[in-house]
């Protein structure tokens, strides 16, 4: 009965919450004098903090409606091309000119962990001036009715494969944490069929596909427990009167609160800092808080089945590294993998997929040639910076687009380029 005591929590505080908000927009309002004065900013900050911190974040618009190509500035439109319950594909569609040259496609397989694909709106961003962008966007558990079915991790390789098979030949495909075992088994299931529309380039991005490398708090809470221990205590039925009522899930909320208890002090601070800004009438750090935390606080549920399966294969068995992943009773061969080029990109300071733990994949893809292999170890980032931030822009992008375009089937092989913190090697 936890969510369903979540829910109504949360109902319960709505008239509250409306209230707060209602008298904040007074006290913050420029026409009343109060406004102007300390006890004003103060009392109108409190009331905002009460507001942000007793509400549901709703998914965030991806909003992005321009990027910068060589002939300038150009419209980006997002548009759904390819939908299953579960997951929409969404494409980034760029109105270049005519005479603009054809761009590497990429498909960026977000990870379905609790938070929105707009997680990766940075990542997305970055990638647009040079990439033809599609990106995975999945859907809410809690908004899928039951009568669509289960969602498993079976179901997830099913879909990456039938979306690389929909993009067609000499597609590149990014996967960004969680979705890094998913996608190289799926890619090692394509070339083992020999099927044509295997990618001509894989990117995995502080991925666990190895966990016993290095190992995290978030590693660890899966070597104590049993898997009998995650099904009694985390999984939950959807309440009514949402449209999966009676679906068994995790939580989103769930997740949200194990991600802020790794890293409490921080957010104490920063929502603490957040308040003195409102105070001081300091609008664009408060501004800047606001677009963190209105993405950050945004959270999905994630079907039982799929959940506890990546508990199982990927933390607690180590499946994939082991050799003994199976797809639909079929063992899933890395090794299979001799025609998609590799590249590996690890944070420093990542405290969700230790050091490492991506890097494995060069090792268990042991048929890659070593010229279309590469390795990247950015120094001073951790987990979210891997994929998102200024050095992500500066030192990850950049790199990223360059191995894709050089490995581009159409394209002519490349000398091996392996990279370690900054440094060549």
């Amino acid at each position: 009965m936890f969510y369903q005591l979540y829910e109504l929590n949360h109902a319960a505080l709505a008239p509250y919450r409306a209230f707060a908000d209602i008298m904040r927009m007074v006290y913050a309002n420029p026409l009343n004098p109060i406004s102007q004065t300390p006890w004003g900013r103060t009392m109108a900050a409190s009331l905002e903090m009460f507001e942000r911190t007793t509400r549901r974040y709703g998914k965030p618009a991806v909003g992005l409606h321009d990027t910068v190509v060589e002939e300038g500035k150009v419209a980006v439109r997002e548009e759904i091309v390819w939908s299953h319950p579960f997951c929409n594909l969404l494409h980034f569609a760029r109105n270049v000119p005519s005479s603009h040259a054809p761009d590497p496609r990429i498909l960026i397989v977000a990870p379905m962990s609790g938070h929105y694909a707009t997680l990766l709106r940075g990542t997305v961003e970055a990638l647009l001036p040079s990439a033809d962008v599609y990106i995975t966007d999945w859907i809410d558990a809690r908004m899928v009715p039951m009568t669509e079915g289960t969602f498993d991790f079976d179901d997830y390789i099913d879909y990456v494969i039938e979306m690389l098979r929909f993009l067609g030949p000499d597609t590149h495909v990014i996967a960004v944490c969680q979705p890094s075992v998913p996608v190289l088994a799926a890619v090692a299931l394509m070339e083992a069929e020999n099927d044509p529309f295997s990618p001509s380039s894989m990117t995995l991005m502080g991925g666990p596909i190895d966990t016993r490398i290095n190992p995290t708090a978030v590693n660890q809470l899966a070597k104590e427990r049993s898997l009998e221990w995650f099904a009694d205590n985390v999984i939950m039925n959807v309440p009514w009167p949402q449209p999966g009522f009676m679906r068994p899930v995790y939580p989103g909320f769930l997740q949200l609160s194990g991600f802020m208890s790794m890293n409490l002090d921080r957010h104490v601070i920063a929502h603490k800092e957040f308040f003195m800004h409102l105070v001081k009438n300091d609008g664009e750090p408060a501004e800047k808080h606001r677009d963190f935390y209105d993405e950050y606080l945004a959270v999905m549920d994630l079907t039982a089945e799929f959940y506890l399966q990546t508990v199982e294969q990927v933390f607690i068995k180590h499946a994939l590294p082991k050799g003994e992943l199976l797809h639909r009773g079929k063992l899933v061969d890395p090794a299979a993998i001799r025609n998609v080029a590799l590249l590996t990109v690890e944070g420093e300071n990542d405290d969700i997929s230790g050091v490492g733990q991506t890097q494995a994949a060069q090792t268990i893809c042991v048929n890659i040639p070593d010229n279309m292999r590469m390795h990247y170890l950015q120094p001073d980032v951790g987990h979210y910076g891997v994929f998102n931030g200024s050095r992500f822009r500066r030192e990850i992008a950049p790199r990223i687009i360059s191995f894709v375009k050089e490995h581009a089937r159409s394209g002519k092989p490349v000398v091996k380029r392996v990279i370690k913190g900054g440094k060549s090697a």
